[in-house]
C-alpha cells in the first residue's frame, strides 16, 4: 500500500476518485454554455426587456431548470451583484447601502436565512430603484414567510415561471454533464436513460453524479445493470410537481 493513502487512511482509489472530484470545475454559467429552449423562453423574453413592473422580477422552477444559469447571465450583462439569500445578512445590506448599484441578482430566496435581512434589501432596492432579478424554487404564495412585511412585498413581484425541460433539452443537458465529466456511455445507455429518468434537470444532473462517482469506484465502463443498481430509487420517482 502507498504510504501517503495509507496514512491519509485512503486507498489509492479512493484517493485517486477523491482528487478527480476535487479537480472537477463548477459548472458554468457562462451564456455560451445556456442551451435556449421552449421551457425557458418566456424567461428569456422577460430578461431582455427593461421596465419591469417595480423594477422587479422573479424566476421560479425547480432544480436545475436553468434560473440560476439565466439570473448569472442577466447579471453579467448588467453589471450586476449576484447574491445569495441563504447567506444575506446586515453586512450585505450595508455595503449595498453604502454603494447602491444599478442592479441586482438575488438567488434562492426561497432558502432564505434571515428573513428581516431580505425586507431591507427589498426596501433599499425600492429606495434606490435598484432593477432586481431574483429566482426560487417555489412561489412565494407556496412558501412559509414568517414576516407580513416581506411576504405582501414578495407576492407583489411578477413571476415568470421556467417550465419542465422538454427531451431535446435533457438530451443535451445529459451529453454536456457527461462530457465535462469525461464519462463514456453507450448510446444504448444514453436512450435507456431518457426513457426512465424523471423529466427534470435535476434527476439529470443526480443521475450523472451518481453514475460517474460509481463509475470512479468500480474502475470499469458503465453497464446497464450498473446504472441501475446505482439509480435505485431515481428511476422510480415520478415527475416533479411544479410550484410556480
Amino acid at each position: 500500500m502507498d504510504k501517503e493513502a495509507r496514512n491519509d487512511g485512503l486507498s489509492p482509489g479512493n484517493a485517486a476518485r477523491q482528487l478527480a472530484l476535487a479537480l472537477r470545475p463548477p459548472p458554468s454559467v457562462a451564456a455560451r454554455h445556456f442551451v435556449a429552449a421552449a421551457s425557458n423562453a418566456q424567461a428569456r423574453l422577460w430578461l431582455n426587456q427593461t421596465g419591469w413592473p417595480d423594477r422587479r422580477l422573479l424566476l421560479c422552477g425547480a432544480d436545475s431548470c436553468g434560473k440560476t444559469h439565466l439570473l448569472h447571465i442577466w447579471a453579467a450583462r448588467r453589471g450586476a451583484r449576484v447574491l445569495d439569500a441563504a447567506s444575506l445578512d446586515r453586512a450585505d445590506i450595508a455595503a449595498l447601502a453604502e454603494a447602491p448599484p444599478a442592479a441586482l441578482a438575488l438567488d434562492a430566496i426561497d432558502r432564505v436565512t434571515s428573513e428581516r435581512a431580505l425586507l431591507h434589501l427589498l426596501n433599499l432596492a425600492r429606495e434606490h430603484r435598484i432593477t432586481l432579478l431574483m429566482a426560487a424554487r417555489v412561489s412565494p404564495m407556496r412558501q412559509a414567510i414568517i414576516l407580513p412585511d416581506l411576504a405582501s412585498r414578495l407576492r407583489a413581484v411578477t413571476i415568470v415561471p421556467i417550465a419542465s425541460p422538454e427531451d431535446s433539452l435533457r438530451f443535451t443537458l445529459l451529453l454536456r454533464l457527461i462530457a465535462e465529466r469525461q464519462m463514456i456511455v453507450s448510446k444504448p445507455i444514453l436512450d435507456w436513460l431518457l426513457r426512465h429518468l424523471p423529466r427534470t434537470g435535476d434527476a439529470i444532473v443526480t443521475a450523472v453524479e451518481r453514475l460517474d462517482q460509481a463509475g470512479l469506484a468500480h474502475g470499469r465502463p458503465l453497464t446497464r445493470a450498473l446504472a441501475r443498481e446505482v439509480l435505485s430509487g431515481l428511476l422510480d420517482e415520478g415527475d416533479e410537481e411544479s410550484f410556480c
